[in-house]
């Protein structure tokens, strides 16, 4: 049995075509196909169907392409292990929602990347929770934080274990309402949905969406109550900021954001007391995946730094 026809089968039970595949391996499609062919012979059985909507896994292809990917898995791990040289350049890849919190706490860990000998690899995310559990799934990020309602936490579990994913909490909240410190609302001694109706809410927005995943919302707050008409849609955090800090008759929903940057850009955030739901941002990982010294070292800063959101919407885990 040939490792080499072990990782083309894998991919092409995830391409679905041995033309698209071998386009994609830059190899030969007849010798991809002889391939396939010969690791099937190798283990007597038939793991995929060559049918005119491309090539379909069996029953037995399923089963296989499953214990194929962990062991490939564990094959990496085990070259990262033992046939990294010291000092050699690490990397970091993680897809996050687009929340602040986040960003502080890898803005603080990137002040000691150039410590380094070898200056690391990083890649930094941030994208709707449905993309980010795709990225996780397909391996393009080794590490990702998903958010989604409590109420939704069964459905969230079996969706991780069907797809061989782990899972540890990062912290579970209440959205709260971010606004400027001048209005007229930071002043009130409590905040109603009816006294949002008049004024500007800024929604963050994404740009990617997924349809496999229709319980991952992207950003509008799955559950969150309407308060208001009008709204103002961004696609990044740095703009919501700035126009929170312009217009004292605008707010924004956000979960728990640092005291730093209310004060850098002259903000409070303030509970309302309609809103009871709770949300969970979830650290994800393929299973039996060992944490380079590198990633170790974020999620230190990470899990360090959550008490430091400002106000009381935090609720412990």
């Amino acid at each position: 049995m040939n490792l080499l026809h072990i990782k083309y089968a894998v991919e092409v039970a995830r391409i679905g075509s041995v033309k698209r595949t071998a386009e994609a391996l830059l190899v030969t499609q007849p010798n991809l196909s002889r391939c396939i062919r010969e690791l099937e012979e190798s283990l007597g059985i038939t793991i995929f169907d060559r049918t005119s909507r491309g090539m379909v896994l069996t029953t037995q292809g399923e089963l296989f392409v499953q214990q194929a990917e962990k062991l490939l898995e564990q094959i990496e791990e085990i070259k990262q292990y033992y046939l990294e040289e010291p000092g050699k350049r690490q990397a970091l890849s993680i897809s996050v929602p687009r929340t602040s919190y986040l960003s502080d706490a890898f803005a603080r860990f990137t002040r000691e990347l150039g410590d380094t000998a070898h200056l690391p690899e990083v890649h930094y995310l941030e994208t709707s929770s449905s993309a980010t559990l795709h990225h996780v799934i397909d391996r393009s990020y080794r590490l990702g934080i998903i958010r989604y309602d409590v109420e939704h936490e069964k459905y969230f579990q079996k969706l991780l274990e069907q797809n061989g994913i782990t899972h540890e909490p990062v912290t579970e909240f209440r959205y709260q309402l971010v606004m400027n410190r001048n209005s007229e609302l930071a002043r009130r001694k409590q905040i109603r949905l009816s006294d949002l109706k008049p004024l500007l809410e800024i929604v963050q927005e994404d740009s990617e969406s997924s349809s496999d995943l229709t319980h991952l919302s992207p950003v509008k707050k799955e559950g969150m109550p309407e308060s208001t008409l009008n709204r103002v849609h961004l696609f990044d955090r740095a703009s919501q900021f700035d126009l929170l800090a312009e217009n004292p008759a605008a707010f924004l929903w956000e979960a728990p954001l640092p005291a730093r940057l209310l004060e850098r850009y002259g903000l409070v955030q303030r509970e309302c007391a309609d809103n009871k739901r709770c949300f969970r941002d979830v650290l994800i990982h393929r299973k039996q995946m060992r944490l380079s010294g590198l990633e170790e070292r974020f999620l230190s800063e990470l899990f360090a730094g959550r008490a430091g959101a400002a106000g009381d919407g935090a609720v412990g885990i």
